[in-house]
């Protein structure tokens, strides 16, 4: 088992974390994923966070992570979460004008912990961009016109409705 230890204290948390930008906003491109991937990183060994794997798409963030114990989880994606976001406007100013009260990730994240599917996990997160352009690709479907090579319907293509002049 791959377990750490402090003075008096064997343990292993891990944790899959997803961040997502405000209003879910596809900007995690180019320059600034690798700015925010170096921002990540460097959060992280301030407070002897392991990244075990990550992976930034267009509109979120996929972590695993290793906590210490005497790190609560929330704690941490407060701290995480806000210095990110002033280290990025910092680094990219014109962002101010597109989020007004320097806000850029969501309010909320999601958290669960790895127990012993880390293995499961860490593949997710690589082949997770993969699999979501797959489903898009799926989801393109090519609608045909019912109507396109049907000759016009006259009046009389219709079937004969009986009249009160036809029952006599």
């Amino acid at each position: 088992m791959d377990e750490k230890s402090l003075s008096h204290t064997s343990w292993n948390c891990k944790y899959h974390i997803v961040l997502v930008p405000k209003y879910r906003r596809k900007v995690i491109y180019g320059k600034l994923r690798k700015d925010i991937g170096k921002i990540l990183r460097m959060l992280c060994d301030y407070k002897h966070v392991e990244i075990i794997e990550a992976h930034a798409m267009p509109d979120h963030i996929h972590m695993l992570v290793s906590i210490p114990p005497k790190l609560a989880v929330a704690d941490f994606m407060g701290y995480l979460k806000g210095k990110n976001t002033l280290m990025i406007f910092e680094r990219h100013a014109n962002l101010k004008y597109k989020y007004g009260r320097r806000v850029f990730w969501a309010k909320g994240y999601y958290v669960n912990t790895v127990g012993g599917n880390e293995a499961k996990i860490r593949k997710y997160i690589q082949e997770q961009e993969f699999n979501d352009q797959m489903c898009d690709q799926l989801s393109f479907k090519e609608y045909e016109d019912p109507f396109k090579n049907v000759a016009d319907f006259d009046d009389d293509d219709s079937p004969e409705v009986p009249t009160d002049s036809m029952r006599k």
